[in-house]
């Protein structure tokens, strides 16, 4: 099984004229993912990458069935995008986007408590359940099909990590990518729980990085709640307080919160062996199947 996409996921491409959004979807289609339209403002009745282009996310739901979106929108504009895929509605709404304005997310967010739809990111690689379907722009052939879940705040920690497995052929039911800017819709307690709940995850890698106390908090879910085996990576030990790296969410206050021994702390409290490398981490989970 998998969590959120499979081969029946029907994926509207948001910005699909753009030069990224052409690109991926057909990226997207090639692995096999099930694109049936795309939405851009003003560029309905035209088609791109094999298939017809909406002026409305709405339009594109009504007329092709469509229960997912893909947003490859600039980030002036992605806040919009997202609420159009909220209002639609969609089922699941997946936001590539970097660099969008905390301000526009903070109004998304309280959007997200009031609908049922979830949002995966932004600035995040987007969601795979291998063999079925692929949401993004994560590289479709280092996946392989399997019982291991995985969670990440970094698109590249995920694919060293989801490579380390895949060569030791450990598949992965689904991986996803929530991103790693201040407010996301996805957090880390939201996938573990997913996960938790589908009976063909038979283990599950978290990989986290320093700064906020996502991992402090998923550390605490997993403790009370998770028979699911997890594996955890952190990344970041090295980094300065006060400096940011990489992700605008991947800053250590000095606090004595947020930093990578704090996390890695929490999580082996929680029973979670974390590895030093994407290799110690794929060595855990085989320790686990």
């Amino acid at each position: 099984m998998s969590i959120l996409v499979d081969d029946d996921t029907r994926v509207v491409v948001q910005g699909i004229t753009g030069g990224e959004g052409n690109f991926h979807a057909e990226q997207m289609i090639e692995y096999g993912t099930n694109v049936v339209a795309g939405a851009v403002p003003g560029k309905g009745g035209q088609e791109a990458a094999g298939v017809p282009v909406y002026d409305t996310v709405e339009e594109a739901a009504i007329e092709e069935d469509a229960d997912a979106s893909v947003i490859f929108v600039p980030p002036a504009f992605a806040g919009d995008a997202i609420f159009e895929a909220l209002d639609a509605p969609l089922d699941l709404a997946v936001a590539i986007t970097e660099g969008v304005p905390t301000q526009d997310m903070a109004k998304v967010n309280k959007r997200l408590s009031e609908v049922d739809t979830r949002l995966i990111g932004p600035n995040c690689p987007g969601i795979i359940t291998p063999g079925e379907a692929k949401l993004g722009i994560l590289p479709g052939n280092i996946f392989s099909e399997g019982k291991v879940g995985l969670v990440s705040r970094s698109g590249t920690l995920t694919y060293q990590v989801v490579d380390s497995l895949t060569q030791r052929g450990i598949g992965q039911s689904t991986a996803v990518g929530i991103g790693g800017d201040p407010i996301i819709g996805t957090s880390f307690v939201d996938a573990l729980e997913l996960f938790e709940q589908d009976p063909e995850t038979a283990a599950v890698v978290m990989c986290g990085e320093i700064g906020g106390e996502d991992e402090e908090q998923a550390a605490a879910y997993i403790a009370e709640n998770m028979e699911t085996p997890v594996a955890g990576f952190i990344a970041g030990r090295t980094a300065p307080p006060g400096k940011r790296m990489g992700h605008a969410g991947a800053i250590v206050s000095g606090s004595g919160t947020g930093t990578a021994e704090s996390k890695i702390d929490a999580l082996n409290d929680a029973g979670v062996p974390v590895g030093d490398t994407p290799e110690e981490v794929a060595d855990n989970v085989e320790s686990f199947l």
